[in-house]
């Protein structure tokens, strides 16, 4: 395990936060409406290990339906930067960062994340959509 804080932020920098992320262990990549539009790539962890530092009350929540994360997105620069959820199947609540948005990341370690694609469109979440090139 390579558990490591990251510290990630909107283009701005309105929005400020640290999570301890294990990148060795992966990230996803989904096809459902949202993330395909987002272009997210995101890595998940439980929420004791994510903390908003700055901008917290400037971000704006979005949820589509129930079943869905709370995603949050920086109103001035428009940046998806991190979501909150509880299901199941994810092991209870989880906070999901988008991988973009960590800003010490090396590109080493983000070349070397492996990811995980999920049919979300079709919510199939512990399973890979037939195609996943474009995602």
């Amino acid at each position: 395990m390579a558990l490591k804080t990251y510290h990630g932020s909107c283009h701005c920098g309105a929005i400020r936060y640290e999570a301890d992320i294990d990148l060795t262990q992966g990230a996803g990549k989904c096809n459902c409406t949202y993330c395909l539009k987002a272009r997210a790539w995101t890595t998940f962890m439980k929420p004791e290990a994510f903390r908003v530092i700055a901008g917290e009350d400037h971000a704006v929540s979005y949820h589509k339906h129930d079943q869905a994360p709370v995603k949050f997105h920086c109103p001035t620069c428009g940046v998806h930067v991190y979501g909150r959820g509880d299901a199941d199947y994810m092991g209870g609540p989880f906070v999901s960062v988008f991988v973009a948005t960590l800003d010490d990341a090396t590109p080493e370690e983000l070349a070397a994340t492996p990811v995980r694609f999920s049919d979300g469109l079709h919510n199939n979440w512990q399973n890979p959509p037939a195609i996943t090139g474009y995602l």
